[in-house]
């Protein structure tokens, strides 16, 4: 849930600023009298301005998710379950020496959970009203331990490192492919000519959408890392028997915001070339990697 509302965010900043500089004309110090590009000034400018977009997808991760998915932050526990929840995510983030995230409820009847925040000591743990219904106290205490490594691993703080990489290529070589296409095809001479922003616009969309299959192996990956995380803080078996809970549902519809889903624990099980831009890997494989971990 938290990758793909980090990447629509980081795309949709990325978009604007891209078509508010060539608006205000700023890629002009891109553009040599000649047909040649500055490479150096190109690759910085695009390095700030590619981390900036990720920087801002970060700081705002945690309000995005609150309103996406209208989690009720628990300021003061009104029973007994608000009061267990809050008291084993302190237990859970003491453990793993990390700051008391914010906790949450948000409705869904689906059993599902996530955790952001820009960094390890401000973050959000949310669990959907689904969850606390249908898992017994040991799986959901695994669950909660799972989003807790996510925050302590540092998963979001890596992902924007990775996105803001990502952003830079993209917006360069977009630019080098509008710059070529413009003098080659449209013989434009001299400064940038109309192709050029058609053709930087198509161009850092299609990579935009091929480079989020890097991000989305590092979802992956960091799914194991986090599984085995909450194995450590809530014991292997309850973790399994957690997601062996999640499995049984797994075709289910996802009831959350499409740009939400790479946030949860879970989601659809998916084939081919979907799997390539799928954030989560399929739980068997998940469970089995914590079964030959023992």
């Amino acid at each position: 849930m938290r990758i793909l509302l980090f990447l629509a965010t980081n795309m949709a900043i990325l978009l604007v600023a891209s078509i508010s500089l060539s608006l205000l004309g700023v890629n002009s110090i891109m553009a040599q009298n000649g047909i040649d590009l500055d490479l150096g000034s190109l690759l910085i400018f695009c390095a700030v301005f590619g981390m900036a977009g990720s920087l801002v997808s970060l700081f705002i991760s945690k309000w995005m998710a609150k309103r996406s998915t209208r989690t009720e932050v628990i300021t003061e526990p009104r029973n007994s379950n608000e009061r267990w929840l809050m008291t084993t995510v302190a237990e859970l983030a003491e453990k793993a020496g990390i700051g008391m995230p914010e906790v949450g409820i948000f409705p869904s009847p689906q059993a599902n959970a996530f955790a952001t925040g820009w960094n390890r000591n401000s973050a959000l743990v949310a669990v959907s009203e689904g969850l606390l219904q249908q898992m017994k106290p040991n799986e959901v205490r695994a669950v909660l331990a799972h989003e807790i490594g996510h925050v302590a691993n540092g998963d979001m703080i890596t992902l924007t490192l990775i996105q803001g990489v990502v952003n830079t290529f993209v917006m360069f070589f977009a630019r080098i492919i509008g710059h070529t296409v413009d003098r080659v095809v449209f013989k434009t001479e001299r400064g940038h000519g109309i192709g050029f922003y058609i053709v930087t616009f198509i161009t850092e969309m299609i990579l935009g959408i091929l480079a989020s299959t890097i991000v989305m192996w590092f979802s992956r990956w960091r799914e194991f890392r986090a599984d085995a995380a909450g194995a450590s803080l809530a014991g292997r078996e309850n973790m399994i028997a957690a997601l062996q809970r999640l499995q049984a549902q797994q075709d289910l519809p996802v009831d959350m915001p499409g740009e939400m889903t790479a946030l949860a624990i879970s989601s659809q099980k998916k084939s081919n070339l979907a799997a390539l831009f799928s954030s989560h890997p399929p739980l068997e494989e998940r469970i089995q990697a914590l079964r030959d971990a023992r």
